[in-house]
């Protein structure tokens, strides 16, 4: 007797079928579950900064070095050229003005200070010989007057005598007229003579002025020989600390050649080093801090030097209230300048994100800590802290500030804890 054999509803084949669908189902699920469409990474926390957005004071400042120095400085040039002779202090001397540094030898100069001694000897010697014959060229010209003088008031005692004697008709006419024309011709003769005496006179003061100016000329000239001689021996013109003394013995110096400084100790000024980016912004008045031995202090720029070299600039900065004690000329200060006032900014602290993002965005962290995706920003001013936001957070943001360097083009990081 044939058994009637029922047909199994679920057979291997089939259950194998089923499973394979569910688990291409599961597994695009898990996909669009765990990506959203967004390329993801996990990150490990403890790998990572992660930094949060605040609201508070701001000040736009920029860190730069400088280098100490004293308040002023005199430069030692050489002001005539020679081989150094003699050394009468060292390097680092504190001097007193007028002391003896050095001494130059030029045997050029020396020779001209002699010859130009000679040629104001010589120059005195003649116009003592002009003004001796200008004497007795005018003691002769007296002499002439004198005589001229005796002669007519001789004339003139005949030539009255005998104007009477030819009123009485006691002599002649011709005789009368002799005596008469003696008279006139000695008259014009004294005034001739007088005129030549003033002139000589005259010529004699302008010939003697002249020689008088000339020697003052010449004794001039040889002031100025006998100072450039004595510029030979290079002396401190203040008080002051000797640096940089760059003279050995027997070393040939050019007229003009730096031969070191005179530093004043009476106080120190900052010499600052500032990237060309920032010239626009920088100005006298402006303020900046520096730590030493655990004080902060503070400086003013009060000169601001707008030639750029090597794409840097230079400003002077001088202390505000207290000097560091113990500060020394040549010593680097680490100081913060700032170039505004204090404000109130929203403000995210600097890292290395801005490296690969240039500010545009920056991963930022959702409320429960699991996941962080990209969000777009826009940065503002930025001081050696903080940067400015201007776009895209605000206050209580958690975002990652760390180095974005090995995330590539990934969207969302999935933050986990080891």
């Amino acid at each position: 007797m044939d058994r009637v054999i029922q047909k199994k509803k679920w057979n291997t084949k089939k259950i194998l079928t089923i499973a394979m669908v569910v688990l291409i189902v599961g597994l695009i699920a898990g996909s669009i579950y765990f990506t959203s469409g967004k390329s993801k990474l996990n990150v490990d926390t403890e790998r990572i900064t992660i930094s949060e957005v605040t609201k508070g004071p701001y000040k736009d400042a920029i860190p730069v070095n400088g280098i100490v120095l004293p308040v002023t400085s005199i430069y030692l040039d050489a002001t005539e050229g020679g081989r150094v002779e003699e050394k009468y202090v060292e390097d680092g001397a504190i001097m007193k003005k007028g002391q003896p540094i050095l001494k130059l030898s030029n045997t050029n100069l020396q020779l001209s200070l002699v010859n130009q001694e000679t040629s104001v000897y010589n120059l005195l010697t003649q116009m003592q010989i002009s003004r001796n014959a200008a004497q007795q060229n005018t003691v002769n010209k007296l002499n002439q007057m004198t005589d001229v003088e005796s002669q007519l008031t001789e004339s003139e005692r005949l030539y009255k005598l005998n104007k009477t004697l030819y009123d009485q008709k006691a002599i002649g006419l011709q005789e009368f007229k002799t005596s008469e024309n003696n008279y006139t011709y000695l008259l014009r003769k004294k005034k001739l003579t007088n005129q030549i005496l003033q002139q000589d006179s005259l010529s004699n003061k302008q010939q003697l002025e002249q020689a008088k100016q000339s020697y003052e000329g010449s004794q001039n000239a040889l002031t100025v020989m006998r100072k450039k001689v004595g510029d030979l021996i290079v002396r401190a013109p203040i008080d002051g600390q000797l640096t940089s003394l760059d003279a050995e013995i027997g070393q040939n110096k050019r007229e003009g050649e730096r031969l070191g400084q005179i530093d004043v100790l009476s106080g120190f000024k900052v010499r600052v080093d500032v990237d060309e980016h920032y010239i626009s912004r920088i100005f006298t008045g402006l303020t900046g801090d520096f730590t030493f031995a655990n004080k902060t202090y503070k400086l003013k720029i009060t000169k601001v030097f707008t030639q750029v070299t090597n794409g840097r600039f230079q400003v002077d900065m001088q202390f505000v209230g207290d000097i560091p004690q113990g500060i020394r000329r040549g010593q680097t200060l680490q100081i913060l300048l700032a170039l505004s006032d204090e404000t109130t900014a929203i403000l995210v602290p600097k890292g290395g994100f801005y490296q690969q993002t240039g500010g545009n965005w920056i991963f930022k962290v959702n409320e429960n800590g699991t996941m962080a995706y990209k969000v777009d920003i826009q940065l503002g001013r930025q001081n050696p802290d903080y940067y400015e936001v201007l776009q895209g957070l605000k206050p209580g943001d958690k975002v990652v500030t760390s180095s974005y360097e090995n995330y590539g083009n990934m969207q969302e990081l999935v933050l986990k804890k080891q």
